[in-house]
């Protein structure tokens, strides 16, 4: 008896309204992409100094006195005190290659130093990186340009990408014959600046005058935008 009344009680159950969706809006969702070009006004410079020894004292005593010496060099060159940051430091043992089966041991020791420099004047860019070689740096592991304040053209990347949501919208719609509502949903979901970067190996020498060019750098912010579709 107990079962039947169940059953009875799920037999007159309404069902669940099945135009419930239907009433909603259609939707368009798209993004759109906003970009600006602008030169770059800044620069940082890895630099460093690898030093390698019978000890490790001895390897960290010689990439010491390296290291004064590319601080100094970067000095000279008008970089400030509080652009200048240390951003590796590193004493790793030197292995010996296997050699007929015989186990591997330690032959010395490596120190590395790297340093990050804050170059204002690009024009001096290329005569900073001789002073770093030329002072004792063997490692320069890449100059990264940049701007020092990126608002006003960020502003200008949204403005661009809102322009161009709304062509592609109006586009979208006439092409398929629909009459565009108001805007649902609005979102960025990003943006992201590209910047140049010259890299460099492990150096010994470089020739003077070192030719360093800036490019240019993308501003970029992504928008996404959902708009209802008229009825």
């Amino acid at each position: 008896m107990l079962r039947a009344l169940i059953l009875a009680s799920a037999l007159i159950l309404p069902a669940a309204p099945a135009l419930a969706q239907d009433d909603e809006p259609g939707r368009l969702s798209l993004s759109a992409t906003g970009e600006v070009h602008i030169t770059p006004d800044m620069a940082t410079v890895q630099s460093g100094v690898v030093t390698e020894a019978r000890s490790a004292v001895e390897a960290l005593n010689a990439n010491s006195v390296a290291m004064n010496r590319v601080f100094a060099a970067l000095e000279d060159a008008g970089i400030a005190r509080q652009d200048i940051q240390t951003s590796n430091l590193q004493i790793n043992p030197v292995w010996s290659n296997y050699s007929d089966g015989a186990e591997r041991r330690i032959t010395g020791y490596q120190a590395t130093n790297t340093v990050t420099a804050r170059v204002d004047e690009l024009g001096s860019l290329g005569a900073t990186i001789d002073a770093l070689v030329s002072s004792g740096a063997n490692q320069i592991q890449g100059v990264t340009f940049g701007v020092d304040d990126d608002s006003a053209a960020r502003r200008q990347a949204r403005l661009n990408a809102v322009a161009e949501l709304q062509d592609i919208a109006e586009l979208y719609a006439g092409a398929l014959g629909i009459e565009l509502g108001g805007l649902l949903e609005f979102s960025e979901s990003g943006g992201f600046r590209p910047q140049p970067m010259a890299n460099f190996a492990r150096l010994e020498s470089m020739d003077s005058a070192t030719p360093v060019a800036a490019g240019q750098l993308t501003i970029s912010v992504t928008i996404n935008g959902v708009y209802a579709i008229a009825d």
